[in-house]
């Protein structure tokens, strides 16, 4: 044993183990395994495949679970579908005591799960202990506010219904905690599987859930593999889906369950930039590098694992990292002591090694921490590359592991840029004692969180998930409670009537009488960046109108008049850059000069859909309304400031998704086009627009109001022709963020699986039909949520 003055000379640690006997013994208890939780009782495992539990840290075995199959996902659905009448009818306050008794049970049990967590994923017991189990307490306590504030905050909103729900290995419990507790809170009930590597958090919360008497089948918990989160995502009776997990899954779970109805929300990877600036204070930046990307092994998703130095600073920032790394201490997870702890597999540690190796094929400098590794167990160095190019392996691959590359830029723009550059934007990190820059490039950054001077920060109150490729939707905070919730007029819409096949065809058609003989011919072409553009195919067919009559040609749009569209629509991104009151202005001239044109286009109505004057009347003046509506809205759909339990000002902020695909139906032309354009483009969206297939001279007519009304190049633009077969071409597009889809129940599914290729947010209509006229289901803040996307925004505020 070392003497005291040698310690004191050496300032070495010593060890200081966190003693594991609790758990060791409720492990023993249960040595035969553990079953599957389903309505309220844990399943037995005899005669099942079992899958072994294994410590990463010193590869001992943990424990067994069974492999579920498609009989196990059943009975579990079945058991949260005959729990939700129930579970959902219960008051706000009865779900809130439920979910409170949660949070007190994890924190009367704080150390026992933070133990057991350790021991499961291989994670320190600093970080179990001081960051993942209490923040578990605190989803649960905030949820269960949501729960009592339910019926009063969101008025017209109900549950969706029998959630499944998939997590990952690298927060176990924590990832529970983000998706059971707005799942409950909302009133539905949940059919979870934990990930097979890390499955025993998920067993001991289930055993609190019966030991604070949580009606049976609310919560049920399959284990399994990929095949058993397969099985719960496509369940018929699933009526969501929540996942969180690689890029490449979610990919193959939105293809699986697309056109099912099924509401969907994915957090995915990413590849976050961590940029540092050269006024930043570099000991700080040091320290949130250490929590950007060695935290939790580096097996985070929002992980800063691109570090972006400026120039000027960048021999003395890798200096200091150099240093820094030096220090860090690499061991035992149970070692409080400990800084680092072990990959969660031998197979993840094999796939860190392989991209690292990559990487310095490829010509990246690798400096790691010179650590002595445990000589058993799946421990991964720490380090980070430089010399690396923007497109290396290591610059775009999601390693998951304590990897980071670090480049240099030279300016704003340069960072920005660069970090840019990449198909993800879940998280980034920006260092500047200069708070004007920090806010300018957090707006700037494609991320749905963003750092100022911190990073890896998290809070129930607060929003998290991501852009592009990182997937859709939020979990924590009001953004995240709504994806457990559905719009009750959306829920109660009918099925609308099947529609007669539609192929626009190119010949002359002498089917019927040609209307206006004698007049003066006019061509109605497509509307691409503020001009009037042929169609590039050179094809037009006849619009038929009222008793058959040929009223005009329309051009039939092609792929490459989509790309022309998406090309002038994303060269317009400085209308998400305008004021809001700048674009409520536009949209109100719009408006004005809409109504000048009043009995032209009520006459068109009538010429082109038959209906009665008064009907088109109807129709044209509440396709005014709904533009004075969006234009009063575009200035007054605020963000908002979560209350977080850090000190900092975390701002919520309702951000356009850039390029949307807007497709529309045949009902009510005009009505139905302003009534998705309009929302889309007041919160700053630039949009390409399918107009009616049957009626497109409607669209093709607004478009001379569009240019008369200071709608800047680009903002919309108009493509005709076959509307499944456009529609297909928007949806598989990289460039465009978000489609909306008024059609067939066939073609929403089309759009969905379409969309996989880049993961765009979609809203279908399922082949449910609108009344466009009534404003309770035509117009309304849910459209201007569907048009945003929360970008959250932690801002350091006090001591």
């Amino acid at each position: 044993m070392a003497k005291i003055k040698d310690i004191l000379r050496t300032m070495e640690y010593g060890p200081a183990p966190e003693s594991n006997s609790d758990v060791q013994q409720w492990l023993t208890a249960n040595a035969g395994g553990f079953g599957h939780f389903i309505n309220g009782k844990f399943t037995g495992t005899d005669g099942r495949d079992l899958l072994t539990v294994i410590n990463p840290a010193n590869e001992q075995v943990l424990a067994k679970i069974p492999q579920g199959n498609a009989e196990d996902v059943d009975a579990a659905v079945k058991a949260a579908r005959a729990a939700f009448g129930k579970w959902s009818k219960l008051s706000g306050h009865e779900r809130a005591k439920y979910l409170y008794a949660i949070a007190r049970h994890i924190q009367k049990r704080e150390r026992f799960f933070s133990v057991l967590e350790t021991m499961d994923n291989g994670k320190t017991i600093r970080e179990t202990r001081d960051i993942d189990i209490p923040l578990v307490a605190r989803h649960f306590y905030h949820h269960a506010g949501w729960a009592e504030m339910i019926d009063s905050e969101f008025e017209g909103f109900s549950p969706v219904g029998v959630c499944g729900q998939v997590i990952p290995w690298n927060f176990p419990l924590l990832m529970l905690a983000w998706k059971v507790a707005p799942a409950l809170a909302a009133g539905n009930t949940v059919v979870l599987k934990p990930a097979d590597l890390t499955p025993l958090t998920a067993i001991a919360f289930a055993e609190v859930c019966v030991e604070i008497g949580l009606p049976p089948g609310v919560l049920n918990i399959v284990h399994g593999n990929g095949a058993t989160g397969a099985a719960i995502c496509g369940h018929a009776d699933v009526d969501k889906v929540a996942f969180t997990g690689s890029t490449d899954v979610g990919r193959i779970i939105r293809e699986q369950i697309a056109g099912s109805e099924k509401k969907l929300s994915l957090e995915l990877g990413g590849k976050s930039p961590f940029i540092v600036f050269e006024d930043a204070d570099l000991d700080g930046a040091i320290e949130g590098v250490v929590d950007a990307i060695w935290f939790n092994q580096g097996e985070v998703c929002c992980a800063g694992s691109r570090i972006l130095v400026q120039e000027g600073i960048a021999e003395t920032f890798y200096g200091k990292l150099k240093a820094r790394m030096k220090t860090l201490r690499i061991g035992d997870p149970l070692d409080k002591t400990m800084d680092i702890g072990a990959i969660v597999s031998a197979k993840q540690l094999k796939r860190i090694t392989g991209l690292v190796e990559q990487g310095k094929i490829e010509g990246g400098t690798l400096w790691q921490a010179p650590v002595t590794l445990p000589a058993k167990g799946s421990f991964f160095a720490p380090g980070f590359f430089t010399d690396v190019e923007p497109a290396s392996t290591a610059s775009e691959v999601e390693i998951f592991g304590p990897v980071a590359v670090a480049t240099t830029f030279r300016t704003p723009d340069e960072a920005i840029a660069l970090a840019n550059n990449t198909r993800y934007g879940l998280a980034a990190s920006i260092w500047s004692e200069n708070i004007n820059l920090a806010l300018d490039m957090a707006a700037r950054v494609k991320a749905g969180v963003v750092w100022i001077n911190s990073t890896n920060m998290f809070d129930a109150a607060a929003g998290f998930g991501g852009y592009r490729e990182s997937g859709f939707g939020r979990e924590g905070g009001r953004e995240g409670l709504y994806e457990y919730l559905s719009a009750d007029w959306e829920k109660r819409l009918p099925i609308a009537k099947a529609e007669a096949p539609f192929k626009p065809a190119a010949g002359p058609d002498l089917s019927g009488k040609i209307a206006h003989i004698g007049g003066i011919d006019r061509t109605a072409k497509n509307y691409v960046g503020g001009k009037q553009a042929r169609p590039d195919g050179g094809y037009s067919y006849s619009v038929i109108g009222k008793g058959g009559a040929v009223i005009g040609e329309a051009g039939i749009g092609s792929r490459k008049d989509i790309r022309n569209a998406v090309e002038a629509a994303a060269k317009a991104s400085s209308w998400g850059g305008a004021t809001a009151h700048n674009r409520a202005q536009v949209l109100y001239y719009l408006g004005e000069n809409l109504d000048a044109r009043r009995a032209e286009f009520e006459a068109l109505l009538v010429e082109s859909t038959g209906v009665s004057a008064k009907a088109a009347a109807d129709e044209f003046d509440a396709s005014l309304r709904r533009i004075f509506y969006y234009a009063a809205q575009a200035d007054k759909y605020d963000g908002v400031v979560h209350g977080t339990k850090s000190r900092h000002v975390t701002l919520a902020m309702n951000e356009p998704f850039g390029v949307m695909g807007i497709v529309c139906p045949d009902e009510m032309p005009l009505l139905s086009l302003v009534s998705l354009i309009l929302p889309a483009i007041a919160m700053g969206n630039r949009v390409i627009a399918i107009p009616s297939q049957r009626h497109p001279l409607i669209a093709t007519n607004l478009y001379q109001v569009l240019d008369t009304s200071d709608v800047p190049d680009g903002v919309v633009n108009i493509i005709t022709g076959e509307r499944d077969l456009l529609a297909k071409t928007l949806a598989e597009h990289d460039e465009v963020a978000a489609i909306w889809y008024a059609g067939s129940k066939d073609g929403s599914a089309m759009v969905e699986k379409a969309s996989c290729g880049n993961l765009k947010t979609t809203w279908v209509s399922n082949g449910r039909q609108r009344d466009w006229l009534n404003a309770a289901q035509g117009q309304g803040r849910e459209y201007l949520r569907r048009a945003t996307q929360v970008k959250n925004i932690w801002v350091p505020y006090g001591e």
